[in-house]
């Protein structure tokens, strides 16, 4: 029997009998609700572990769900066969298992988004940077709200529109005589299949007996619909819980829809509402902020957070003269506030709505020595100069690497075309082996002219004479070591030419820059690391030692150091004590297309308020929101309102000009409590 829970979360995890929707506010204890649900599963109600699906969206929540089941569990090996992953890793799965009924051959290639922005870009014959990105946005939302491209030529509103649904077909196509999928066929492909195969569907709903899905606020058509094929068919009781809140759905601009909580009652009309109210995380005056500003929005479901961890600290509102004095005073103000709590710096967070507004922080926190981790900034791992690199690793390591393949054959370009992959890809799929052995396999000869076969063999051959090499290690000196080999693959693909000419000078430059960083490492890596204590590496064990890292990058890394987020990004966490910058009307509600009906305009709006309150409720036990009276916009001075937000809160903010508290500036504070903590202590 569950212990440690509230009634209406006991009530969510013994409720069986059904569908169910847990409707959890922030900090409410929803994981708990899951994790203890599936071991009540699992332990009281017979279902077995591998029959038992969680699915989530991001890898993080989902190790950490694993991690929570396995401690709950009287036999921790049940967590093993659990199905706890993402929704695309779940598509990935059956799509592995079913590729053959989707005429894919087994080891079908996983297109990046990268990789999809190269086909796109050759489809589409333009360099324009915005055009191919709106592109891409335009397909993955196409595919994520299941149209297929002849619907989405039919519904086009104008000849922009209509030329992109072309695009979308060529797209497909040429995706599939690839033998690749991208990430949003990892759900939609499973759609399809169901929908098309009853043996397949019937296999999979036997497999998974129970769903539950977390999160559930931010499903797109195409999610909502993979659990419906799941969960539903003739003479089977839909048993799922679903857990969201729709207070937090703040993803509508990448296909995420709130009806599916609105349908989710049309469409299982015995569902079992339970809704999670009592709050663990904040404090009651951070709560009533929150609840006064989302109470603006239409609600579909009527709740209101509650807490028994007392008033808190007041919520307080800054005015600032602009962003450098905003930047310097939170840097200085958390400083101040450290020291008086005795507080760990990862105690704290500082977040913002755009990425744009970091970088005045950043150097404000640099100059105080204050330790910072950014969230939602891209790893070094996850720039393209490196993936190019890496693509030539990895391709060295496993020929049969069809993404690393495409990539490493185009990049740089070294005459193989599109409709030579493209014919490439077809014949490796008629012969279920991969692009590479595919190059030399017999009968390719009749696909493709001497003129398109030579690069690839050509390519082909200079892989493998790597490869020869690189398994060794040699003695330093002998030329068959990492070093030597990474060296004479540098100079065979002329990168750095390359990539002056792909781009402008500043950034060709920051990109060898990167790159000779990178080689720099992976040679002292080969030699031994720097002291040479770790022995020295072939470039094969080099490379799985890359691809370890960079799937691991960050994860197992807990610095005590200030989390800098965007408001998106902080989705799911909690700090002890919040800055929130920037909370100006533009950047909070961002100010969008002037020219949107006044429909769409209303959604905006209430999308960021949403926003807001997710924002508000990442505090635990104080919150500090500040805004400028003016900010700097390409070299000229703009003048700024406060957010229509901080009104909402209904807190007692006066005329938002600092307290009486703040005109003690930071800095005299923080001396002050510096030389408090130097005196000698009285006898």
């Amino acid at each position: 029997m569950p212990s440690g829970l509230n009634t209406p979360q006991r009530a969510a995890v013994n409720y069986i009998d059904g569908p169910c929707l847990v409707l959890a506010g922030a900090g409410s204890g929803k994981t708990r609700v899951i994790t203890q649900k599936i071991a009540h599963l699992i332990q009281s109600c017979g279902y077995e572990a591998k029959n038992i699906a969680a699915l989530t969206f991001t890898n993080k929540a989902a190790l950490e769900m694993r991690e929570r089941v396995a401690k709950l569990l009287q036999e921790p090996g049940h967590a093993k066969q659990l199905t706890v992953s993402t929704f695309h890793s779940l598509g990935v799965h059956i799509l592995r298992r079913e590729a053959a009924s989707l005429k894919l051959k087994e080891r079908f290639s996983i297109m990046d988004s990268d990789d999809c922005y190269s086909v796109i870009q050759d489809l589409s014959a333009t360099t324009d940077k915005a055009l191919i990105r709106k592109l891409q946005q335009a397909i993955s939302l196409w595919k994520n709200a299941l149209l297929t491209p002849e619907q989405a030529l039919t519904i086009a509103k104008d000849e922009n529109e209509a030329q992109a649904a072309r695009l979308y077909r060529n797209y497909v196509a040429t995706l599939s005589s690839y033998q690749a999928v991208d990430f949003d066929d990892l759900i939609r492909l499973p759609v399809e299949l169901f929908r098309t195969d009853e043996a397949a569907r019937d296999r999979w709903q036997r497999k998974l007996r129970y769903l539950l899905l977390d999160e559930y606020q931010d499903t797109n058509t195409c999610q909502y619909e993979m659990v419906k094929l799941l969960v539903t068919g003739p003479g089977k009781k839909p048993m799922f819980t679903a857990v969201g809140d729709d207070d937090q759905a703040i993803y509508a601009w990448r296909g995420a829809s709130m009806e599916n909580l609105r349908t989710l009652q049309t469409d299982f009309p015995d569902l079992k509402l339970i809704k999670l109210e009592q709050n663990y995380r904040s404090s009651t005056r951070i709560l009533q902020a929150a609840n006064a500003v989302i109470g603006n929005n239409p609600k579909l479901f009527e709740k209101a957070l509650w807490s028994e961890h007392g008033a808190g600290d007041p919520v307080k509102v800054l005015a600032m003269e602009d962003d450098e004095a905003e930047a310097d005073q939170v840097a200085m103000m958390l400083s101040a506030h450290k020291f008086e709590r005795r507080a760990k710096f990862s105690d704290y967070a500082i977040l913002y709505r755009g990425n744009h507004q970091s970088r005045s922080i950043e150097k404000a926190l640099r100059r105080e020595r204050i330790p910072y981790v950014m969230s939602g900034g891209q790893s070094f791992f996850e720039r393209a100069e490196i993936k190019d690199i890496v693509s030539y690793l990895r391709l060295i390591a496993n020929a049969d690497d069809d993404p690393a393949f495409i990539r490493a054959a185009t990049t740089p370009r070294r005459g193989i075309g599109q409709a030579t992959l493209e014919a490439l890809g077809e014949f490796s799929g008629q012969w279920q082996c991969s692009l590479f052995e595919a190059v030399f396999k017999g009968g390719i000869e009749a696909r493709l002219s001497e003129r398109q076969l030579f690069p690839l063999r050509e390519f082909c051959e200079f892989i493998n004479q790597l490869e020869s090499r690189a398994s060794r290690v040699g003695p330093s000196g002998t030329g068959e070591n990492a070093a030597a080999v990474l060296d004479d693959m540098m100079k065979a693909i002329d990168y750095e030419p390359y990539l002056y000419g792909a781009f402008d000078d500043r950034q060709a430059q920051e990109k060898w820059q990167n790159v000779l960083d990178f080689i720099g490492w992976l040679k002292e890596k080969g030699n031994g690391g720097r002291e040479g204590a770790d022995g020295e590496k072939s470039l094969l064990e080099l490379t799985q030692m890359v691809a370890l890292m960079s799937m691991l990058e960050g994860r197992d890394q807990d610095p005590d150091a200030v989390r800098m987020s965007t408001l998106h990004a902080a989705k799911g966490l909690e700090f002890g004590h919040v800055f929130m910058v920037g909370v100006e009307e533009g950047i909070l509600p961002h100010k969008g297309d002037p020219d949107s009906p006044p429909e769409v305009f209303a959604q905006r709006i209430e999308e960021e308020r949403r926003l807001m309150y997710v924002g508000i409720t990442r505090a635990q036990r104080s919150l500090t929101l500040t805004w400028c009276k003016k900010r700097k916009r390409v070299r000229e001075n703009i003048v700024c309102e406060p957010s229509r937000f901080i009104k909402e809160m209904r807190i007692e903010e006066g005329d938002a000009l600092p307290d009486q508290e703040a005109e003690v500036t930071p800095q005299d504070r923080l001396a002050n409590l510096k030389a408090l903590l130097q005196k000698p202590k009285a006898a």
